[in-house]
């Protein structure tokens, strides 16, 4: 059976867009100000919501999970600790 082919290119583009416009926002939010450890505050609010959500599609499953994500089971496991997910 043949799989629709799917553009993720777009979808590549429009988490892009949200993620510029959410940093545009928090810049102007500064009023002047310097952030301080943006890579690391950008990652974290992007890599939880990542981890919850993979997770709840493969249903719990960590094994699935990490393959999905591109992680040996290991590094998925950790990164649930970090975030008290599991």
């Amino acid at each position: 059976m043949n799989q629709p082919i799917v553009d993720r290119t777009q979808e590549s583009e429009t988490l892009a867009v949200a993620v510029e416009q959410a940093l545009t926002e928090y810049f102007a939010k500064l009023d002047g100000h310097e952030p301080d450890n943006l890579y690391r505050m950008v990652i974290e609010e992007v890599e939880r919501p990542l981890l919850e959500c993979v997770l709840r599609h493969c249903d719990g499953n960590q094994s699935r999970a990490a393959q999905y994500l591109g992680l040996n089971r290991g590094t998925l496991r950790k990164k649930l600790r970090q975030y008290e997910l599991g």
